[in-house]
């Protein structure tokens, strides 16, 4: 769906939508309307009880008096509680339900909307983000659908008198792109996205800036990658490494680094896991899809920031010649890991993964993105990603972002007990440990691959990659999630003037 905005006239064609507040007090525009169509807006209101609270939308088709479709009215909720994630609902709330109608044109009226919290150009950039989020569809191997199912809204026009709004709207849409982008890859079936063929997806941010460099098995078994190449060794795919630099800050700066599980399809490999369900395990690359999406819109937006993007990307498969509980594999650190579970896979890539970083960046943050345990959704159910870390300041500062961001964190325990699961009786360590707290004993896991004197901080989004239900500017099926956080993350710590440390 095409975003423009304008100064001019609201269109006499075509549907119309306007944010109505709890307060009662509407905007101009809909006074406009209403003596326009002699009353026929406010008498729907009280025929409807529509009260304007968030979520609640009333559809008045072709009122009399107008020659529009449509007129939309979108609850807003309080005005005075209205910031940046309502307004961006307010937007996508319009837009679920204009998909369902055979309009093909809308146009968001907003002139006159004041709010304690946003700027009318913030208002209005933010409504039309949520509009643009809302309206995303994943629909390219679906050769039939029927005409009336199939959403006619190509074109929402957001009329504002406020200057600025278009202009913050663009850095916004290359953000969207960004979670569209992670949208598509989640949501890609396994045997067109494998590791070879996201590495090829990745290559193609090169059009927007991006360095990207690809490391086949051949350079990671010459590194000694040899806990993400075990996972790997029973498929027919080639296991592949990606990293995607975008130095937009100052020259010579460490950059920060982001890293991403992706394992392509996890069947559990030899721990194999049951049937029913399995297909949902195409979307365990979530992580690596984050870091992606991440990256494309940073480089979209111009970041003034260095960040680099690491990708580990396998499929756990059931071969003859797959990784067996029991093995022991050396990972490039030099540590020794026991394999007990070969469903614990993706500590396994990520332990090569940060650690390659390390070695290559240099950086002075790390976060890494896994939908890595079932046990995180046991703990923060669909709500949260669970957030791991030993520094209080990173771990504020990632809240904070994703707050902002509308991806919300819970921050979850890692202490030295969980670290202590993971004692194996002959090698440095094993790689699950007991049933009881599994996200902290996986991100314990990873953090043994951390050097001394980095910040470190693990996502586990494996509750948040995903939706079976309509999210505010999520349809169902992939989320994004991730892309939204770490961008706002970057804004508040490598580009502001005063930089935090860890992004130094």
């Amino acid at each position: 769906m095409q975003v423009s905005f304008s100064k001019a006239a609201p269109p006499k064609s075509g549907a119309l939508a306007i944010p109505c507040f709890e307060d009662g007090a509407q905007p101009a525009a809909f006074d406009a309307l209403d003596e326009a169509a002699q009353g026929a807006l406010s008498r729907a209101i009280k025929a409807a009880a529509f009260k304007g609270k968030k979520d609640q939308t009333l559809d008045i088709v072709a009122p009399a008096g107008l020659e529009n479709t449509r007129v939309l009215l979108v609850g807003a909720g309080a005005r005075k509680e209205l910031g940046p994630l309502e307004a961006e609902a307010v937007g996508a709330a319009a837009v679920a339900r204009l998909l369902a109608t055979r309009d093909r044109a809308a146009a968001f009226l907003l002139d006159g909307v004041e709010t304690p919290k946003l700027a009318p150009e913030e208002f209005a950039s933010r409504v039309a983000l949520g509009a643009k989020l809302r309206a995303y569809r994943f629909d390219k191997y679906r050769t039939r659908v029927e005409k009336d199912k199939k959403p006619a809204l190509t074109r929402l026009t957001v009329h504002t008198a406020a200057a600025r709004a278009k202009t913050l709207f663009a850095d916004y849409e290359k953000v969207a792109e960004g979670v569209f982008l992670t949208r598509d890859l989640v949501s890609e079936p396994p045997n067109v996205l494998y590791p070879e063929s996201f590495a090829e997806r990745c290559r193609e941010l090169e059009s927007l800036g991006v360095k990207v460099k690809i490391l086949g098995e051949a350079q990671m078994a010459k590194l000694g990658m040899g806990a993400l190449l075990g996972v790997g060794q029973g498929s027919v795919r080639e296991s592949k490494l990606v990293a995607m630099e975008w130095m937009g800050g100052k020259k010579g700066d460490a950059p920060v680094a982001f890293v991403g599980k992706g394992v392509t399809f996890d069947t559990g490999g030899i721990s194999l896991k049951p049937g029913p369900g399995m297909e949902d395990m195409k979307w365990d690359m979530g992580g690596a899809g984050a870091v992606t999406g991440a990256i494309a819109a940073l480089a979209g937006r111009k970041a003034k920031a260095n960040v680099v993007g690491v990708i580990g990307l396998v499929e756990n498969m059931p071969d003859g010649n797959a990784q067996r509980p029991a093995d022991i594999v050396t990972t490039m650190s030099g540590q020794t890991v026991e394999i007990l579970n070969t469903d614990a896979e993706g500590r396994l890539v990520l332990a090569d993964a940060v650690w390659w970083t390390q070695e290559t960046y240099k950086p002075k943050t790390v976060i890494d993105l896994a939908t890595l345990t079932g046990a995180i959704i046991i703990s923060l159910a669909h709500e949260y990603a669970g957030l791991f870390t030993r520094d209080d300041d990173l771990a504020a500062s990632l809240a904070k972002a994703g707050e902002a961001a509308g991806d919300r964190l819970w921050r979850m325990p890692l202490d030295k007990a969980h670290d202590e699961m993971l004692k194996s009786d002959i090698a440095d360590m094993k790689n699950v440990g007991p049933k009881e707290g599994g996200s902290s004993s996986a991100a314990a896991f990873i953090g043994r691959f951390i050097k001394d004197g980095v910040a470190w901080a693990h996502l586990d989004i494996a509750g948040k990659a995903w939706t079976t239900k309509d999210l505010p500017t999520a349809p169902k099926g992939a989320t994004g999630y991730g892309v939204r956080l770490l961008d706002q993350w970057v804004r508040e710590n490598c580009e502001k003037q005063r930089r935090h440390a860890f992004a130094r």
